[in-house]
């Protein structure tokens, strides 16, 4: 076998792992295992494999600023007191709830990023139906898996995949941005929201929402928590448009924020520092350097050529074509290293707004149909194991199938039309 089918399906191999968990082993371990086969194997060097996990540094410095936020937020009892306004807000009525839940998540997703309504939002949703006294949480806990990837291209913040694709001082001004994903994202948002809540309506009807809500004070530390939450969604908007890169400065939004809270209630930052899912770092390290041997075999250069080629015979063909391969290619090796190999080829073939939009779209949206497509949806089955909660890969692509497939049809659709 030669290097470059060796190199394949390591890198299949590592995909599959990671969807499926075989021994119930963590995704990281599958990632870790799947890189260091490859620099074993000789197939990729040292350096190389460095440079790969190189390219996730903002990306690490985002998702642990993030996740110390919300650590830092369940501890301090903020989701509680934000799940007894929500659930008090629903007057007894599941519907009503659903709703409300969706909505929350379209705002969370838009300004703080898809990864944050992963890490912030479902807990706090979990705590809404524990306190609401919810037969089944599942279907107001997979909004937050949805709308997490449905949302992601509202604004260029949404998603760190977005500052992938429009990278190297290519991205956008906000009034062009919205002129090209505005009509797009509201139709990924309203379908995603008609399609899962068709697929939950039984749960829902059957279910039940206590209208007594016992209210639950905002302590002086979770109000700092809050406003910290609200202080980094307006930091990450202005690096935004300042055309910064996003890790850093919630990096260090979540860091000052835990130390500060806990030097004013005086606690030890062990158990807060237990609670963050560490895994998921080298989770990403280990796709990035899987992505970054995908590279040297030339997958990038071909990928430009083919672009580059049908774009300049059939641009629309092409665009719609692009944003469904991503889509779906996505869910293989998970939207972020997808997004930095996609991204690099869009860049090199220089094709037109529309093809990288299609592209973008599909990195963004195309998640919603496997457990392991987007890296948001990771850190939801992380939030949802620590619940005791579970859901199964399968289980989860039948209903990716059916939400994802036509909000991404007919948002490509709009991109090209409008």
């Amino acid at each position: 076998m030669n290097a470059l089918t060796l190199t394949w399906s390591i890198a299949g191999l590592t995909a599959l792992g990671v969807i499926t968990r075989p021994f119930a082993w963590p995704e990281a371990i599958w990632a870790v295992l799947g890189a260091s086969l490859l620099l074993a194997l000789g197939l990729i060097a040292p350096w190389d494999a460095w440079a790969g996990v190189a390219k996730g540094l903002d990306v690490y410095l985002f998702l642990i600023g993030m996740m110390l936020l919300s650590e830092l937020a369940r501890r301090e009892g903020l989701f509680d007191w934000l799940a007894s306004i929500a659930t008090a807000y629903a007057k007894g009525s599941p519907k009503r709830l659903f709703v409300l839940i969706y909505g929350v998540g379209i705002v969370v997703t838009a300004f703080l990023s898809n990864d944050a309504t992963a890490v912030v939002l479902t807990p706090a949703v979990y705590a809404a139906c524990r306190t609401a006294k919810v037969k089944d949480p599942m279907p107001y806990l997979l909004i937050c898996a949805f709308i997490a990837n449905a949302a992601s291209f509202v604004l260029p913040i949404s998603n760190p995949a977005n500052l992938v694709i429009f990278g190297g001082g290519t991205m956008p001004p906000l009034s062009r941005w919205l002129a090209t994903f505005g009509l797009p994202s509201i139709v990924s948002i309203v379908v995603t929201f008609i399609a899962l809540y068709w697929t939950q309506r039984s749960t829902i009807a059957a279910d039940s929402v206590s209208p007594v809500v016992e209210s639950v004070p905002l302590s002086h530390s979770a109000r700092l928590t809050g406003i910290a939450l609200c202080a980094t969604a307006v930091l990450l908007l202005g690096a935004s448009a300042l055309h910064f890169d996003l890790g850093l400065p919630t990096f260090v939004a979540g860091c000052i924020a835990t130390a500060a809270v806990l030097a004013i209630t005086r606690q030890s930052p062990v158990e807060t520092l237990k609670g963050v899912s560490w895994s998921v770092l080298p989770l990403v390290a280990g796709l990035f350097v899987v992505v970054e041997a995908l590279n040297r075999t030339g997958l990038i250069d071909a990928l430009a050529h083919q672009l580059t080629q049908n774009a300049s015979l059939y641009p629309a063909q092409t665009a719609a074509i692009a944003g469904t391969v991503v889509a779906l290619g996505s869910n293989l090796v998970n939207n972020l290293p997808a997004g930095l190999v996609a991204g690099s080829a869009v860049e090199l073939a220089h094709v037109s707004d529309k093809i990288a939009g299609a592209v973008l779209i599909g990195v963004d949206l195309g998640p919603n149909l496997s457990v392991t497509g987007s890296l948001a949806t990771i850190l939801w089955l992380t939030a949802l194991k620590r619940e005791g909660l579970h859901i199964g890969a399968l289980s989860f692509l039948k209903l990716g199938a059916v939400v994802m497939l036509p909000a991404l049809a007919l948002s490509l659709a709009v991109l090209l039309i409008q």
